[in-house]
């Protein structure tokens, strides 16, 4: 359908799940893509799109690090001639640690991740998009950003801050053209949330995985991939500063384990 067509984005976080997808998306709709993450496999993404006919240039760099930020927002625009989305998607979980046992090293370090790596990527991306006067900035939350009861406890401090961040961004670029909004996923079968799904399955519960929310199922990095899709194109061209809940309906409620008779 040619959505992105002629339009240059940067994907961080893409050498698997909601990265991964969301970048082939991207790219399967016309966009020209720079993938970045520590893991090389990011090679592997760029090497997916390029095989589907599409445009990647892929970076083993660290997205809380400014320096490689500042260097992959260059390429973009070097190679590309511009860029017009931007998805701040890499993240940490930090793992379910009891508060009291948590440590501010580890602390710190899921707020560099999540946190700081979300406003680098925003802030470079904007510098170049303002002066074009447009542009997308997607970034991902959680619903453990919202309420409690979906992560640890940095994590979930990290992403209410991403949700802040995206507000207050939003309101800050203010007449650029500009636009932010985050997506706040549930839970969704990736690399991050691998120890879930494994432990359902050796003691044979993985259908009850998600079974909390009204869809009561688990959701997959396509459909983050598919909100992301429609915020990095023009059919949301009215939506910023949202963070939309891409849960099957669990920040709807106060959810609770419904008896089975």
């Amino acid at each position: 359908m040619n959505i992105l067509k002629n339009k240059a984005a940067i994907v961080t976080g893409a050498a698997s799940g909601i990265g991964r997808a969301s970048a082939m998306l991207f790219a399967a709709e016309g966009a020209q893509v720079v993938v970045l993450d520590r893991a090389p496999e990011v090679e592997a993404t760029a090497a997916a799109i390029r095989a589907a006919g599409g445009h990647a240039i892929a970076l083993i760099m660290d997205s809380s690090a400014e320096k490689d930020v500042a260097a992959a927002v260059a390429t973009a625009v070097r190679e590309y001639g511009g860029l017009d989305v931007c998805f701040a998607n890499a993240g940490i979980s930090g793992g379910l640690v009891p508060f009291l046992e948590e440590t501010a090293e580890r602390f710190t370090e899921i707020l560099k991740i999540n946190l700081i790596g979300t406003f680098l990527l925003a802030k470079y991306a904007a510098l170049e998009m303002v002066k074009q006067k447009h542009g997308s900035i997607i970034c991902t939350a959680s619903v453990a950003g919202l309420r409690s009861g979906a992560g640890g406890v940095p994590y979930s401090a990290s992403k209410a801050g991403v949700v802040s961040l995206t507000q207050t961004i939003a309101n800050q670029l203010s007449g650029t053209g500009v636009r932010i909004n985050a997506i706040c996923p549930g839970l969704i079968e990736t690399g991050m949330t691998r120890p879930i799904f494994e432990r359902a399955r050796e003691r044979g519960s993985e259908g009850r995985i998600g079974q909390l929310n009204p869809l009561q199922r688990y959701g997959n990095p396509s459909e983050i991939a598919a909100a992301a899709l429609f915020l990095a194109s023009d059919a949301s061209s009215y939506v910023n500063g949202q963070a939309i809940a891409v849960d099957g309906g669990l920040s709807s409620s106060h959810p609770v384990v419904i008896s089975r008779k």
